[in-house]
């Protein structure tokens, strides 16, 4: 396969780093993913590995703040920081990749990312031409963060937004397998921040995708492990019942921790991937 980096302009005029793994091949179908809290679009590449070889093309960008895109390590000042650039890189993709389907892959909060992008430029209004939505672990409806730390986000969200504070994520959490967790642990592009600004942002657009959950239009595959102690598996189920979109299908795993894509199940949740993409061509 081929790899490339590049940057690209938001209309913000902020300069996100993004990648792209070519097959060798004329690509058979586009794929973009959106990574989540704290970690990057490289962290994907059992997705790529699995996905390129079979002729498609995948996009990943490294969000605000993430990654080796600039910004403050875990501060936006608006949720729509996040569905801009997203929105830029699908019109980027789309632009160099024209007349093929074209699908998005996002995981946990790049699943929330995905879907208010979605809700916000329903089907009918892409010139993208979107096929089909595949959400992982989608950080959507009520946030695993306690009613005592979103109160305290929201008094400092108004005095100092931007105060830069750990995320106590649960890194153990990410994945069964351990291997995993100690290269998440020890990546240098990894962040274990956030800020009250940004908290604020992730449990109101949170809240307002579940709300709007009979609004989406694209075909959906919904994957969750569920003993994921980082996102509840619950909101999945509660988010799909609410689709009105036939074409949908929700995949539970027995056991499966955040990273569906990283666990000990990847061999078969990317499996199960690539049969509903197929499906969708």
């Amino acid at each position: 396969m081929n790899h490339e980096e590049s940057t690209f302009q938001t209309a913000g005029n902020v300069s996100l780093y993004y990648q792209v793994w070519r097959p060798e091949e004329t690509p058979r179908a586009t794929l973009v993913i959106v990574h989540g809290l704290g970690e990057h679009g490289g962290r994907y590449m059992n997705v790529v590995n699995h996905l390129v070889p079979r002729g498609y093309v995948i996009y990943a960008l490294d969000h605000l703040g993430h990654g080796r895109s600039p910004g403050q390590r875990g501060y936006i000042k608006s949720w729509a920081d996040f569905r801009e650039g997203l929105r830029t890189l699908v019109q980027l993709a789309q632009s160099q990749e024209p007349g093929r389907p074209f699908f998005l892959f996002g995981h946990s909060m790049g699943g929330c990312i995905t879907l208010d992008y979605v809700l916000h430029y329903p089907e009918g209004h892409y010139p993208e031409g979107l096929t089909a939505v595949v959400a992982s672990a989608p950080a959507i409806g009520q946030l695993t963060l306690s009613p005592t730390r979103t109160f305290l986000a929201r008094v400092s969200a108004k005095i100092k937004p931007d105060l830069s504070m750990d995320s106590n994520l649960d890194t153990a959490a990410v994945s069964r397998d351990t291997a995993v967790v100690e290269a998440y642990r020890a990546d240098p592009l990894v962040h274990d921040k956030g800020s009250p600004g940004a908290a604020v942002a992730f449990v109101d657009t949170a809240a307002w995708v579940m709300a709007h959950a009979a609004d989406f239009q694209p075909p959906l595959l919904l994957i969750h492990g569920d003993a994921d102690r980082l996102v509840r598996v619950e909101e999945s189920q509660k988010f799909f019942a609410q689709v009105k979109q036939p074409d949908k299908k929700l995949i539970i795993y027995p056991g499966g921790y955040h990273e569906s894509h990283n666990d000990l199940h990847k061999e078969q949740m990317l499996a199960d991937v690539e049969s509903w993409l197929e499906a969708h061509m």
